[in-house]
């Protein structure tokens, strides 16, 4: 499994976790979901490797 499909994951988990009412305090789970999924997203871009 490749490292983007991890963090894909981990960005799909922390938003479903978000939509939940469970209270975080100081962490914004949505927020990380969506460092995680951009993050993801730019991995071939940040590493300098094709897709």
């Amino acid at each position: 499994m490749s490292i983007p499909a991890v963090l894909y994951i981990i960005a799909v988990i922390l938003l479903i976790l978000a939509a939940l009412p469970i209270g975080t305090r100081g962490v914004s789970l949505a927020l990380l979901g969506a460092a995680s999924a951009l993050l993801a997203y730019s991995w071939p871009t940040i590493t300098g490797s094709e897709a």
